[in-house]
């Protein structure tokens, strides 16, 4: 099973997130972590896109390829690209640069996004969500797959005979479906034979076997064969010494974070017992010790069926750049030789 860990590239301080030495030093420091992750043994390092004055992750590619000049074996890959709101030709020559510059070591998750800010933002109707998605995944794996297109649409110029460049060193560039808890989605990814990310922020993970059950009937109908059909799962997630250092340094970041977002999507604040609840056996959330973590990972992965990859998802929490170092040196030393 490949381990990884997913950013948003939050700030260094959420309260004060246009300081422009905070977000250097932010920034930096991300750098830094996913060299010290590549160097710790992880497989994959994922950043996400947002458009929010708490993160830095509006251009997902140009911190990627940052990474890629001071990394050598590690996957970079987005986590997610917001795919509705792109354009795929674009999107597609980004990675392939990304590719290139990291010697095949190139990845993107594409998705609609939680967020809807980027909508507004680029000039597209929040009516169109899911056809806009439709439209360019289709174009996304048309670009990837054939160096010459022709195609029309809806929401972007029509191609006629247009070659497009740079191709990547991996043929074909991976491009993983990202989804939440929408049927179609994982029926779509399964139908055209992509691998899955599934995010699990919340509730009991084995909740989603059946929709993952969906996901590879519909791919095994389409004439993909069982190896090309990977799920992985994003979960929020955190690993110290022991359980109790790991709850106790998590959850005061994790409340003021979420109680935050809460508000803004009328969730309900949070609470302790609540928090326990996640971290507890079925729970989504996989904060603990090397040892129980990994043997969370692993009744997950037998709960949907067989899992390729886990990313964690921890630097949302306020925790500071030194525990977040100490979190990746235990997943690396630890929790990866466990779950094999």
């Amino acid at each position: 099973m490949e381990i990884g860990i997913d950013s948003f590239a939050a700030t260094g301080d959420l309260n004060n997130a246009l300081d422009a030495n905070g977000n250097i030093k932010a920034m930096e420091q991300l750098l830094a972590r996913i060299e010290f992750a590549d160097k710790a043994g992880l497989d994959v390092f994922g950043i996400g896109e947002h458009h929010r004055k708490e993160y830095l992750d509006s251009a997902t590619s140009v911190i990627l390829a940052a990474a890629a000049a001071r990394t050598s074996n590690i996957r970079l890959t987005s986590a997610v690209t917001v795919l509705s709101a792109a354009d795929p030709v674009r999107l597609f020559q980004q990675f392939a640069t990304l590719d290139i510059i990291s010697k095949g070591r190139a990845e993107m998750v594409v998705g609609r996004g939680s967020h809807v800010e980027a909508f507004p933002l680029f000039g597209f109707n929040l009516q169109d969500y899911d056809a806009l998605f439709a439209e360019k995944l289709g174009l996304l794996l048309q670009v990837r797959d054939q160096e010459t297109v022709t195609w029309s649409g809806r929401f972007r110029a029509p191609l006629s005979n247009q070659p497009i460049y740079p191709r990547p060193v991996q043929q074909p560039l991976p491009v993983w479906l990202g989804v939440g808890g929408t049927t179609a989605s994982f029926v779509r990814a399964g139908t055209l034979g992509l691998p899955l990310m599934v995010a699990i922020i919340g509730g009991d993970t084995e909740r989603f076997k059946p929709l993952v059950d969906l996901y590879r009937k519909a791919g095994r109908e389409a004439g993909f064969a069982p190896e090309q059909l990977k799920v992985g799962i994003h979960s929020l997630g955190f690993v110290a010494d022991t359980t109790e250092e790991a709850a106790e340094t998590y959850y005061p970041g994790y409340r003021e974070t979420f109680t935050r977002l809460g508000r803004e999507r009328g969730w309900p604040p949070v609470t302790r017992p609540g928090f326990d609840a996640q971290r507890g056996p079925k729970g989504a959330y996989l904060i603990g010790s090397p040892e129980i973590v990994a043997e969370k990972i692993l009744r997950h992965s037998e709960a949907l069926g067989g899992v390729s990859r886990f990313t964690f998802q921890m630097d949302n929490a306020g925790l500071s750049h030194e525990q977040l170092l100490k979190a990746i040196e235990l997943i690396g030393q630890k929790v990866k030789p466990l779950v094999g």
